[in-house]
């Protein structure tokens, strides 16, 4: 429940943000109590949270997570609503952790009493949604995105020359007269509609570490391995609202950016158990640093009889580096016997240290000063944020368990007037068994998304826009089985 403000450009602040900031699902059992595995342990989720929990593990286990998402979202721009809706099937979790532990006396007389190995993948973020939004701007406020075209090419004439360059794409298509004006009436008025379709998520292969020392003290590494996948999938459409076939009826604007990165962290945790009936944790997760790889398609068409004409720029690719911020976490569970247990987990987060390295690249001319535009853009709109989860489960029987939590994920940005806020609400049950094990989880995230179609040259201009009421529910299904290795 928040607001969160998003734009169509690549590679600036709102992309540093939506990569780095997670959301992780994991397994039935860890989404049931709210993910706050901090200090738990015993769970395959643990490792992109806390690796120490590996040392809590008495026996080897396999497990897989299938998850069905459903979203809508509720797009309300100019003083009209729509509703758009996605249904989508993924895996949240797979993997195996290999344990060593010593029986009996062996057990009493050493000082480590089990070292865990695990191997897998847990998602992290996921970006799968649909979403429109159609409004009529008009009045002594109103404004067109074709004033990018205009300012472009009156700034730089001989970008015209530039496939894909703003100055290109009105010129050629003729969204720009003689002058270099836009022949968009946007002073009289025009309706402005936006098609989305985003897909993709963030998923990490993690290499993790755990051990016991003395049943008091747990120590664990992991070494993620998260790996992007994102595509958004655009349309924006001007019509004129009193449209002349001779200079102007209506224009579409297609874009499809796909951006692929591959990075490496470093996750360290410790939990140091009081009592058999008090624990406490920390860990440290290290900054990501990713390789991204961007691709761009821009189709541009001009709908007016007169001038009707289209304009198809080559594939545009972006190879550069995307730094995330580090985290720190610190947890605390506490149990009743073997018959129930709270935890909670407290992150922080600053998001205002993610950066960009976009190298050197002959093709794209001086991409310091871009670069330095971006990293100064982060600092500015992009602050520290808290992130709260909390969880109980009870054993309602030897075999079957109920879960319940909730996580609240703080706002990240400067602005006063931007809340960016989340709440996640969950809950779920399990069946333990001598082997297998089976848990189910319902997961819901609600959230606003604010956004602006396009952004405008000009100060003394305001763009419209648009919130995006996000509904996220999440049903996955954890199916397991333990072993001695």
């Amino acid at each position: 429940m928040g607001t969160v403000v998003f734009s169509a450009s690549a590679q600036d602040y709102t992309d540093a943000l939506r990569y780095s900031y997670l959301i992780p699902q994991g397994t039935a059992r860890s989404m049931g109590y709210g993910n706050a595995s901090g200090s738990l342990g015993t769970d395959f989720s643990a490792v992109s949270v806390n690796p120490a929990g590996l040392g809590l593990y008495k026996s080897s286990e396999l497990m897989f997570t299938p998850n069905v998402q459903v979203g809508n979202v509720n797009g309300q721009y100019l003083g009209t609503s729509m509703n758009d809706n996605n249904t989508h099937f993924s895996f949240s979790n797979a993997g195996v952790v290999f344990t060593h532990a010593a029986k009996g006396q062996r057990a009493e007389k050493r000082d480590w009493k089990s070292v865990s190995f695990a191997i897998g993948v847990n998602k992290l973020a996921d970006y799968n949604r649909d979403y429109q939004y159609n409004g009529n701007n008009s009045g002594p406020n109103s404004s067109s995105q074709s004033e990018i075209y205009a300012a472009n090419f009156r700034s730089f004439p001989s970008d015209t020359s530039i496939d894909g360059s703003a100055a290109s794409l009105g010129w050629y298509s003729e969204l720009l007269d003689d002058t270099g004006a836009t022949r968009v009436p946007w002073k009289s008025g025009i309706n402005q509609s936006r098609m989305v379709q985003e897909r993709g998520s963030t998923n990490e292969i993690d290499f993790a570490l755990g051990g016991n020392y003395k049943d008091k003290l747990m120590l664990g590494v992991t070494l993620g391995i998260p790996i992007i996948n994102h595509t958004i999938t655009s349309d924006y459409t001007e019509t004129a609202l009193n449209p002349d076939p001779s200079t102007f009826t209506s224009y579409n604007l297609h874009e499809t950016y796909t951006t692929n990165g591959n990075g490496i962290n470093g996750k360290f945790g410790v939990i140091y158990k009081f009592t058999d009936y008090f624990r406490v944790g920390g860990a440290i997760h290290t900054p990501t640093y990713y390789s991204m790889h961007d691709e761009s398609t821009i189709t541009l068409i001009n709908n007016t009889p007169s001038l009707a004409s289209g304009l198809y720029p080559p594939t545009n690719t972006f190879d550069y580096h995307l730094t995330t911020p580090w985290r720190g976490i610190l947890s605390a569970t506490g149990f009743i016997g073997k018959y129930a247990f709270i935890t909670a987990d407290y992150e922080y987060v600053d998001y205002s240290t993610a950066r960009f390295n976009f190298g050197n690249d002959p093709n794209y001319g001086n991409l310091q000063e871009v670069q330095d535009n971006a990293n100064q853009q982060i600092q500015q709109n992009l602050k520290a944020a808290s992130n709260f989860r909390i969880g109980a489960e009870v054993r309602v029987t030897p075999i079957f368990l109920l879960r319940a939590g909730v996580g609240y994920y703080g706002n990240p940005y400067k602005t006063s007037g931007v809340d960016g806020s989340s709440l996640v609400l969950s809950g779920g049950f399990g069946f333990r068994f001598d082997r297998f094990f089976i848990d189910a989880s319902y997961m819901h995230t609600q959230y606003n998304i604010a956004e602006q179609p396009y952004a405008t040259p000009y100060t003394n201009v305001t763009v419209p826009t648009a919130t995006l009421g996000n509904s996220v529910s999440n049903a996955a299904i954890t199916f397991g089985y333990r072993f001695k290795s």
